[in-house]
This record gives C-alpha cells, sequence and structure tokens, in this order.
C-alpha cells in the first residue's frame, strides 16, 4: 500500500512543474507575438489563436483575465505579454 496516493507534498510539486512548465510556453507565445503577431497581416490570427491558448491552459478564469489584460485599443500603444502575465499570476498564487 506504500505510495498508493500521492502526498500533498507530491501533489504541490505537480502543481509547481505544471505552472512552471505553463509559464515557459507562455512566455514562448508571448515573444512570438510580440515579433511575428504584430506583423502585417499576423496580428488577428495571434490574437486569436492566444485567446485559445489562454482559455486551454487557464479555463474560463483565464480567458476572462486576458480580456481584462488587454487594451481596448489592441495593444498599439505597446506589447502587453498576456500570457505571460497571467502565468506569473498563478504561480504566485500557489506559494
Amino acid at each position: 500500500m506504500a505510495g498508493s496516493t500521492p502526498s500533498a507534498r507530491d501533489t504541490q510539486k505537480a502543481a509547481r512543474r505544471t505552472a512552471y512548465l505553463k509559464l515557459v510556453v507562455a512566455i514562448i507565445l508571448d515573444l512570438a507575438d510580440a515579433f511575428i503577431g504584430r506583423l502585417i497581416g499576423f496580428g488577428t490570427v495571434f490574437d486569436l489563436a492566444l485567446t485559445v491558448v489562454a482559455f486551454l491552459m487557464f479555463g474560463p478564469k483565464g480567458l476572462l483575465q486576458l480580456w481584462e489584460l488587454v487594451e481596448p485599443t489592441d495593444q498599439i500603444d505597446g506589447f502587453v505579454p498576456t500570457l505571460t502575465l497571467l502565468a506569473l499570476a498563478e504561480l504566485r498564487s500557489l506559494k
């Protein structure tokens, strides 16, 4: 019976690993959005892709948080690393 149920510590370690993986994916996607997504013709595709990824990675709550982070001006004033901010917030909530 030893090892049949994960301990709280193991569960917490797994949650942290998942949160760090989400952070790495978020950074990569935000960098791609910053350099490729701002090219003419790619912005709408990347915005849609980031919305879908936010929902898949963080659920409905993440989708609402993403919409709160995106400026109504469609980020013309500057780049906002939205997925990275969401991943950092999730990681911070685990500690």
